[in-house]
């Protein structure tokens, strides 16, 4: 093995092989962590910009004390570092199906790990989140049926591009209605997507919520030395009743 990489862990799951590497990125001197599934790479903390705007964005108009998050998809830990940030933030959720990221955190193979599972605001819970939006109980296994300030997903790699097609029924109006039940009035719907902004989908999202938005980010690709650019949506339920 090779001192400019080493898998750092390697589990079967029930969506193919996860696999966790650390490499040396030498054209910038940097160590880079990466999480794969399969031949598919899920994330790396090269390109994290849009993973942090997520809750930039997502918490950025919610300034009340003691507010309650849920994230779906721990990956990285980036949009979960982001949320702790946000002094009004009381309590985080973060949801993940991948039981082996989910360790990875907690064992300190991940550069935030230390850092989230130190927080005792932020409790990770596994489990599937798709299966929890849609479900009358909700995220908090703790508390049936708690509703949430925000709700914020980074799991797939945008609405139309899956990690599992029966996450489909999800990105659909009844899903997004289902979703929405987990909010408070004036709670706020945040999802991160690796394409750019999609006008059928924002307006999707504009018919189930009070409001709707696509916020491009864009970021500087290093190592192709050009701009990328990704997408974070935001919607919110009514802010009365």
């Amino acid at each position: 093995m090779s001192a400019l990489f080493k898998e750092l862990d390697y589990r079967e799951t029930p969506i193919g092989a996860l696999s966790l590497r650390r490499r040396r990125e030498l054209s910038l001197g940097v160590d880079v962590f990466e999480i794969k599934l399969g031949d598919e790479f899920l994330m790396s903390s090269l390109f994290t910009a849009s993973e942090i705007e997520l809750a930039k964005l997502g918490l950025a108009e919610l300034s009340e004390a003691g507010l309650e998050v849920v994230v779906g998809g721990l990956g990285l830990g980036y949009t979960a570092q982001a949320v702790l940030e946000h002094a009004p933030v009381g309590a985080l959720l973060v949801v993940d199906a991948l039981e082996a990221v989910i360790d990875w955190h907690r064992d300190g193979l991940l550069p935030l790990g230390a850092e989230l599972t130190a927080d005792p605001r932020c409790r990770f819970v596994h489990g599937d989140f798709f299966a929890l939006a849609t479900s009358g109980d909700g995220f908090d296994p703790d508390a049936p049926s708690r509703r949430f300030d925000a709700i914020l997903v980074d799991i797939d790699h945008s609405p139309e591009f899956l990690l599992d097609a029966r996450n489909a029924a999800f990105y659909q109006p009844e899903g997004l209605r289902k979703l929405a039940a987990h909010l408070k009035p004036g709670g706020v719907f945040g999802l991160w997507s690796n394409d750019r902004p999609d006008d059928t989908f924002t307006a999707r999202l504009a018919a189930i919520f009070a409001e709707a938005r696509a916020e491009p980010v864009t970021f500087h690709n290093p190592l192709q030395n050009r701009e990328f650019t990704q997408t974070v949506y935001l919607a919110r339920t009514p802010r009365g009743g």
